[in-house]
């Protein structure tokens, strides 16, 4: 069996490192599954999730030109999507978009100039600002002077 970027197939956990496994494939070639590769979570300790001599299947990423592959047990495991359908009508049967409405736009704030747009916005933004600083000083237990001791 061709070695093919994409595929799908199964695989034997033959080695454990702290940066990934090893995986031996069908054709008994061997291959990486990167510790970002194992599982959809953060994976800390690869032990956790893969054991040597366990079966997974893996998703073949790259092949280099050296011959090292590359490979993945998360997307290996993900669902596949199914084909979309061909949705196209016969010859004599009308187009029907769908129940679509279409709705009037709102042209108010498109008639607000580049300009007030941005006073407005640093409006909001100088309020925010002192908001924020006049809570900066409550609730910690003390006040800031200026006498040194």
């Amino acid at each position: 069996m061709a070695i093919e970027v994409g595929a799908v197939i199964d695989g034997k956990v033959t080695g454990v490192q702290p940066f990934g496994c090893f995986v031996e494939l069908e054709d008994g070639k061997n291959g990486l599954v990167h510790i970002s590769e194992i599982a959809n979570e953060y994976v800390k300790t690869i032990e956790n999730h893969v054991k040597v001599g366990q079966k997974v299947k893996v998703k073949i990423l790259s092949v280099s030109d050296k011959g090292k592959i590359s490979l993945s047990m998360k997307q290996a495991n993900l669902p596949r999507a199914p084909k979309p359908k061909k949705t196209t009508p016969a010859k004599d049967e009308p187009l029907v978009l769908s129940d679509f409405e279409w709705q009037p736009r709102n042209l108010a704030s498109d008639e607000e100039s580049f300009e007030e747009k941005m006073k407005r916005f640093k409006s909001d933004s100088d309020e925010k600002m002192q908001s924020l600083k006049n809570s900066e000083g409550r609730g910690k237990g003390y006040r800031r002077s200026s006498n040194s001791y």
